[in-house]
């Protein structure tokens, strides 16, 4: 038998920036990264997809982005900057997703250009997806506008859209050129958005940090009544943690069925599906969150004081620990807990299911006992 084999690394590097007033023309942060990219005898082209949520609350931003990038040296802004609905319901529909495509086309945004997205999580998702698939591979720039895809999802290098109802079943990975967090978008959160962010820091904590736990447990109240300067510190040490693993695991692109950072995940997706993602995601993450800690616990693997520990942060935070969907329906097994092997399929492999040995510790088992399951269900009930 003869063949041929073929080995090689791609080396991917980008910056995660934090800079108030972004488009401020007096802000040279963003200017600073794409003049570094120019090219002199080229010009790039930029193309700017914007959330509605966030134009509507900056009635001034799409002017302030015109201006601003008249200065940027090397660089053509598209005539048009496109304004799409942001939320879920970005990611549910595909005839938006194309419709992005063919902006790409239009404008001619070939792969030394940039397609920049501004808003929430699931807008950034599809945005960066659309760029994935256009030319092979379009570079992206993501400006989060939220708390959740400032110190998450905005900061990894996961893009998809929903299909089908289940999520994020097309997708890529494909990591952004830079991200630039701006915490003058947060001011302007409704409280849910605002409080459901804070869960993936929660996440983070609970599975690699126990003194940001710590830390997230003292100014919980505080943060949820809006203290920015506290935040800023959370959504800077998430993000942090969250890059730190995803360059340092061994396992950017998820080859493998390690998804330590996807603790409290598995039932947040399907929770999400079956309420026609009427919750939020950090709300259906919250409610994982409470769900396998109390498991952990039930395990003999967590202390009772430290599982009361998590489910009063959650709900210092508003946030949900229980949803009816968990429980049996008419005798059957709940249709989130059926979804176990949905969640099998969407990582590939065995099943993986992140749990707590103890609060900053992780640990991953293929296996869930359904009783202690359901027992774990009436627990957060209980304690809601």
């Amino acid at each position: 038998m003869e063949y041929i084999q073929q080995n090689f690394n791609v080396n991917f590097s980008y910056g995660v920036f934090f800079s108030s007033h972004l488009f401020d023309p007096a802000n040279n942060c963003l200017a600073t990264f794409l003049e570094s990219k120019a090219e002199d005898a080229y010009v790039k082209k930029l193309l700017v997809v914007l959330d509605g949520g966030v134009a509507a609350h900056h009635p001034q931003l799409t002017q302030q982005i015109q201006q601003y990038f008249r200065q940027v040296k090397g660089f053509q802004l598209a005539p048009e900057i496109i304004t799409l609905a942001g939320g879920e319901s970005v990611k549910n529909d595909l005839s938006l997703l194309f419709s992005l495509v063919d902006a790409i086309d239009k404008y001619g945004i070939d792969r030394h250009s940039y397609v920049i997205g501004i808003g929430g999580g699931s807008l950034l998702d599809m945005v960066g997806f659309a760029a994935a698939i256009s030319h092979r591979g379009v570079k992206h720039i993501r400006i989060p506008t939220t708390v959740l895809s400032q110190n998450d999802s905005g900061v990894g290098v996961k893009n998809g859209v929903n299909y089908k109802g289940k999520k994020n079943f097309l997708g890529s990975f494909a990591p952004p050129a830079a991200v630039f967090n701006d915490p003058v978008f947060l001011t302007t959160l409704d409280a849910r958005d605002w409080c459901s962010g804070m869960v993936e820091a929660v996440k983070v904590a609970l599975i690699k940090d126990a003194a940001f736990f710590e830390r997230i447990e003292a100014t919980a109240v505080a943060m949820t009544a809006g203290d920015m300067p506290a935040m800023q510190e959370l959504i800077y040490r998430c993000a942090e943690l969250h890059i730190q693993h995803i360059g340092g695991a061994g396992d950017p692109f998820e080859s493998g069925s390690s998804r330590p950072l996807d603790f409290g995940h598995w039932s947040a997706h399907k929770l999400e599906q079956l309420t026609n993602f009427e919750l939020r995601h950090g709300e259906a993450v919250s409610i994982g969150i409470a769900l396998d800690s109390v498991y952990s616990f039930l395990l003999g693997w967590l202390s009772e004081q430290d599982m009361q520990r998590i489910l009063t942060v959650l709900k210092n935070m508003h946030l949900p620990v229980w949803h009816p969907l968990l429980e049996k329906q008419d005798d059957k097994d709940s249709p989130v807990i059926a979804g176990l092997e949905e969640f099998r399929e969407h990582l590939g492999g065995r099943l993986t299911i992140s749990l707590l040995r103890a609060i900053g510790k992780g640990e991953e088992v293929h296996q869930m006992n359904l009783d202690l399951l359901y027992q774990a269900v009436d627990i957060c009930k209980n304690n809601q």
